[in-house]
This record gives structure tokens, sequence and C-alpha cells, in this order.
């Protein structure tokens, strides 16, 4: 190799690793505009050519992130875009869990237009109905019930979205999950109602409408 082709061997591999840096950074920086809501900037990268299902060290895509956050305008770009609604962190969070922990009601609406799955369960073997339920956000758990899951799901240990509203004491969840036919008879895997919950639980305004809910039984 002559000199010449040295030095233009050199320059090619320095322009070749300065271009995958760029790479690698339009992506880092994706992930940290979506970490800080800033909805422009996420905009002009992907119009860099940033990956929308890009991840930070957590296993987060920025769609996460929105959702999360409950980003709205943010979420909605990214889903037409080509975010995947179904990639979940190390924590095996997705999407849709991040939104109906949160009660961002507009942003899991958006998610399950993508017919995201609907049962999957992070490490802590919780669904997005049961974080919608256990936090009484009842328009997302309405959402939820709208796009198909059974309101007597069982969950771990054979818990009901109607065991975690009535544990937490949200009434206008549990008197949601009645209206749609949640029954109040079934048992956890400690052979506990959601009737015996609330009351554990000293949800007193709870345990009554089950109490009148399960005499109709």
């Amino acid at each position: 190799m002559t000199l010449a082709h040295a030095v233009t061997f050199t320059a090619l591999t320095v322009a070749t690793g300065v271009a995958a840096a760029q790479t690698r950074n339009i992506h880092f920086e994706l992930v940290q505009a979506a970490r800080t809501g800033a909805e422009t900037t996420v905009r002009a990268l992907l119009d860099q050519g940033a990956n929308p299902n890009s991840r930070n060290r957590l296993g987060d895509t920025p769609i996460n992130l929105a959702a999360r956050d409950g980003h709205v305008g943010m979420a909605k770009l990214l889903l037409e875009r080509g975010a995947d609604a179904n990639l979940q962190n190390l924590a095996k969070v997705t999407p849709l869990m991040s939104a109906a922990y949160g009660g961002h009601t507009e942003i899991l609406r958006l998610l399950l237009a993508r017919k995201p799955a609907l049962d999957r369960i992070d490490r802590m073997q919780k669904t997005a109905m049961m974080y919608a339920a256990g936090n009484g956000h009842t328009d997302c758990v309405q959402a939820l019930l709208d796009a198909g899951i059974d309101v007597n799901t069982r969950y771990s240990d054979d818990t009901t979205a109607l065991m975690w509203a009535a544990g937490y004491g949200h009434a206008s969840t549990v008197k949601l999950l009645l209206a749609r036919g949640a029954a109040v008879g079934p048992k956890d895997s400690r052979g506990k109602t959601a009737l015996a919950i609330a009351a554990d639980e000293k949800q007193l305004a709870v345990a009554n409408l089950l109490r009148t809910a399960g005499a109709k039984e």
C-alpha cells in the first residue's frame, strides 16, 4: 500500500467512524428529547432519520416515555412515524402500561388504535388493566374494556380488576366495573373476594357498593 493509499484508507476509516458516531448520537438525542418532552426536537430528529424505536439504558423507547409522562402530541407524532406500541423496557413495561399507570387516557386510546397486546405482564406481574384499576383511572379502565379485555379476567394471584379497584377504594372505577358485568363473588389466591379486600383495607364506601351488588347476584 502506498502512502497515498494509506492516507486515503485512514481518511475513509475516520469518516466512517464519525458517521457511525453521529448516527448513534441522533438516536440518543431522540430518547433524551422524548424524556424531557421536547416535541419540536423530537420531530426534527425524526426528520433527520432518528429511529423512533431507539432505546435508553433502561430499555425505554420514546413512545414509552411519552406515554409515561402524558405527552399527547409527541405520542401521536411517534406513532405516525413508526413507533412500536408493543416494545417493553427492561422492566417489561409497555407504553400501554405506562399510559394506564399515569391515567393518560388520550394516549392510551392512541395506543389501543394500534392494536397492541393487551395481556402483556411486566416484572411486577402486572398488566395495563391492573395499573388502571388499581390507580382508579376509570376512563382508562373503560377504554381497555372497550378494546376487548374481559371484565372478569383473572390476573396474578387470581385477582380481578374489581379487586384492585376495591382494595384502593376507587368507587367510580368499581361502579364502572360492576356496570360492565364484574362479578363480586370470585376469590383471589388467599380466598378473599373484592368485598373482603375492601373491608380489610377499610374502604367502607366501596365495601357497601359491593355488598349491595353481591346481594343482587
